[in-house]
């Protein structure tokens, strides 16, 4: 394969995608966010678009017709292509958890049938974890269950919410209890279920802090193949851990994407915005927001740029995701907030995009996990390891 890194006329290849989401897909981003039958037609020319111009599915596997880029090389653009919410599918690459996953733990048949279609864009998929009833932080009082059919395969029953994109979706992958009890670690596994089953029925959509794209989901007795059980029986929370930990690295990059698109918004601003005593930017206090951005923003980079290395050389990354993820929620609030402050009345109406920015930031604290999930986890992990090290002893006494 041909080095990607850079096009043939030697502009940088994150340039070139964070070109096409500044001039196709920001001026669309209202329409896109309202759903519909017009919104489908701006994706489909969209991908079209980003096809024609070599940027289509870049970090997807080349064999599936992707760009077969490495994670590594990937995480500069993804950061680019989160500048929006719509950036990752307008360019192919929004199923990249997904492909990866299947990839993976999905069967043969999984694979050969499923995998090149949200490859292209023809299928799209969404993954179902949590529930209305139980604490999303915890997985093992998972109430969904999947029973044997007499006839072989499953029977799945339950229901799940906060659903991304499931209203649209061909496939849903459903964690659900195959044997033991509520409150057991073994015993969940992952289904991959065609959205099209009997049984499957989507109740309604969950607004968050007043935007679309989250779903609630009823199953009941929904049929599923055996051979789309994904990973084995009872191994749900070891393949569900793998995604996470690079699907919350995934969205650190694209907040941090987001959040220096707040922060370009607030110089410009700052510059631009003429008052009885010259431009905001001579205020201190103003000057003061400038400052605190940038120093968030070059804080929380290079966390999220190690936690990446991390997971695309398979290794543990549970703290170094753990940090990456809190850090790049909270910069992407703060940020936005202090665009949203020196914007005044204009950062809280429709003409710019602060006010869908900061809900992302919101949003970005509680879904995916807490941040009092990742500080609890990551202290605990921090300090067990300091209990097994030599270098936890005590220091000496000064005599």
């Amino acid at each position: 394969m041909t080095d990607q890194a850079t096009a043939a006329d030697g502009e940088p290849l994150r340039e070139r995608v964070a070109a096409f989401v500044r001039e196709r897909v920001f001026p669309y981003e209202t329409r896109l966010d309202a759903g519909g039958p017009d919104a489908a037609g701006i994706r489909a020319r969209l991908r079209e678009e980003a096809r024609e111009a070599g940027l289509w599915a870049l970090p997807l596997p080349a064999e599936l017709g992707g760009g077969g880029l490495l994670l590594s090389r990937y995480a500069s653009l993804a950061e680019a292509e989160g500048a929006s919410d719509h950036g990752p599918a307008a360019l192919g690459s929004a199923p990249l958890l997904d492909v990866t996953m299947l990839s993976r733990h999905g069967s043969p048949r999984v694979r050969a049938e499923y995998l090149p279609l949200l490859v292209s864009g023809e299928l799209r998929a969404c993954y179902a974890m949590t529930e209305p009833d139980t604490p999303g932080t915890e997985p093992a009082l998972t109430a969904t269950r999947a029973e044997r059919r007499p006839g072989g395969g499953w029977s799945v029953s339950g229901r799940k919410w906060f659903v991304s994109h499931a209203r649209d979706a061909d496939l849903v992958t459903v964690l659900a209890r195959t044997g033991g009890s509520p409150g057991d670690r073994d015993g969940l596994s992952l289904l991959l279920l065609p959205t099209t089953a009997p049984g499957f029925r989507v109740v309604r959509e969950l607004p968050v802090l007043g935007a679309t794209g989250q779903y609630e989901l009823a199953l009941d007795r929904v049929p599923v193949d055996e051979d789309h059980l994904v990973g084995p029986p009872g191994g749900a929370l070891a393949v569900a851990g793998e995604r996470l930990q690079l699907g919350r690295t995934l969205r650190a990059l694209r907040w941090l994407g987001q959040a220096g698109r707040a922060f370009d918004l607030l110089c410009g601003r700052a510059v631009a915005r003429q008052g009885g005593r010259g431009p905001l930017g001579g205020h201190q206090l103003v000057q003061r927001h400038v400052f605190e951005a940038l120093l968030a923003l070059r804080s929380t980079r290079p966390l999220v740029y190690e936690a990446m290395a991390l997971v695309a050389e398979g290794r543990d990354a549970h703290v170094e995701v753990g940090l990456a993820k809190t850090a790049a929620a909270r910069t992407l609030q703060d940020v936005a907030d202090r665009a949203v402050q020196v914007f005044g009345a204009a950062g809280l109406g429709p003409d710019t995009p602060l006010p869908a920015l900061f809900r992302s930031g919101r949003t970005a604290r509680v879904l995916d996990g807490p941040d009092e999930l990742h500080i609890t986890s990551v202290a605990r992990r921090v300090l067990r390891d300091r209990g097994t090290s030599q270098d936890s002893r005590p220091l000496p006494r000064a005599t």
